[in-house]
């Protein structure tokens, strides 16, 4: 009976999701990419992919910064007709997955508020998924407390703002503090609603969290040290769920060094080989890689709500692929130009 009103309601997503999942860059587009030997090989290449024409109407020279912009327009372009097509509940897991992009503008246009920056400039450099109606209001706030307000009152990030800042806490000093204590609020408030889904959505987008709270507690704790963060500040950041914080939150809230969060980061199971620097492998890309691996498991399943926030990721890291490759061959480093991580 539930994937009887699944199909009623989002059957019609669903297949064009898991269609658009199908038209994601396979192994042999990506071996053909690798072997460009100059951008416009590149757009040559994807006019042959599910990205058609995305470049058609670009004229003068081509650049990474211009292919990856183009990229994510089309990638924006698709999600917002999913959003015009959805229904509860995917219209709530929708605004949930914005939220993200939300804080992210937010904290860049209170670090440019903060220093007089231009608007216009403010403005376009925010992410078009984090956009809202009365986002330009926010850069002509001519005080602190006066940016305060209009985040509390007219952002739909206030239910975290209010849990989680004061007018006093929005200084310099405090940015990426109070970008890490909204991401907190946020997942779980996230992770709350995600427990109340039907199953396989709920089990689907629980693991997407739980990942998302692991990484976010390792890269709190991994980029504070020699800060003035003591180790009850630092917990008091970490995402009160997933892998990590049932193992190894306090131990990683205490450690001093590198060495010791490698200890505590490693007694977690699944993040045992995440220092395994072998190919030239980043912590990040450990994460990206993982982050797929969840992402193509939720592609498994059926009637799952879940599928577009895998889907959105999937593409994300496809972009950060091809802007990578595309960079290589601009800088002539083709020697690393496999070092890109693969979607499906």
């Amino acid at each position: 009976m539930e994937g009887l009103y699944f199909n009623i309601n989002t059957g019609y997503l669903d297949a064009l999701i898991r269609g658009y999942r199908n038209g994601l860059l396979s192994s042999a587009n990506y071996i053909n990419l690798t072997q460009c030997e100059s951008l416009e090989d590149v757009k040559l290449q994807l006019s042959a992919t599910e990205y058609s024409t995305f470049l058609s109407n670009v004229g003068g020279q081509l650049s990474t910064s211009i292919i990856s912009q183009h990229a994510t327009g089309k990638l924006i372009e698709e999600y917002q007709y999913f959003r015009s097509q959805a229904v509860e509940p995917l219209t709530t897991l929708m605004d949930y997955i914005s939220y993200g992009y939300m804080i992210d503008n937010m904290a860049l246009l209170i670090t440019g508020t903060l220093h007089e920056r231009d608007t216009h400039e403010l403005l376009d450099r925010c992410h078009p998924l984090g956009w809202f109606d009365t986002m330009p209001a926010l850069c002509v706030a001519t005080s602190i407390d006066e940016l305060y307000n209009l985040v509390l009152v007219d952002t739909p990030l206030a239910k975290f703002f209010r849990e989680t800042v004061t007018a006093a806490d929005l200084d310099d000093l405090n940015i990426e503090i109070i970008r890490n204590s909204l991401y907190k609020s946020y997942l779980e408030d996230f992770y709350e609603w995600a427990g109340k889904q039907e199953s396989p959505t709920r089990e689907n987008l629980q693991s997407l969290l739980e990942f998302e709270a692991d990484r976010r507690i390792i890269n709190i704790a991994l980029n504070s040290f020699g800060s003035e963060l003591t180790p009850e500040h630092r917990l008091a950041l970490f995402p009160q769920f997933g892998s990590v914080w049932e193992t190894a939150a306090k131990q990683l809230a205490r450690a001093d060094d590198f060495d010791q969060a490698r200890i505590a980061i490693e007694s977690v199971g699944i993040y045992k080989s995440l220092f395994d620097s072998s190919g030239g492998q980043s912590i990040e890309d450990h994460f990206y890689r993982r982050e797929m691996e969840l992402c193509k498991a939720v592609f498994t399943q059926q009637f799952s709500y879940a599928v577009i926030w895998a889907w959105l990721k999937a593409r994300e890291q496809e972009i950060r692929n091809i802007t990578w490759i595309s960079e290589c061959i601009a800088q002539n480093q083709k020697e690393r130009i496999q070092n890109f991580i693969s979607v499906f």
